[in-house]
């Protein structure tokens, strides 16, 4: 396993760690009359649609 031959710096260290961000999801209105908004490729919560169609029951 490799093992590192020097400390890193802590400026590198956080250099690094800056680029880890966390991101808002994507949110999509979904195609029912109450326009909720669902990620993406997932059945809505609310009225059970997914792609146009009935996939849940009623909630």
């Amino acid at each position: 396993m490799a093992v590192p031959k020097r400390r890193m710096s802590r400026s590198n260290t956080r250099h690094r760690r800056a680029q880890w961000k966390a991101s808002a999801p994507q949110l999509v209105p979904c195609p029912c009359p109450r326009k909720e908004l669902v990620l993406p490729h997932r059945a809505c919560a609310h009225c059970g649609l997914y792609n146009g169609r009935q996939v849940v029951g009623e909630a």
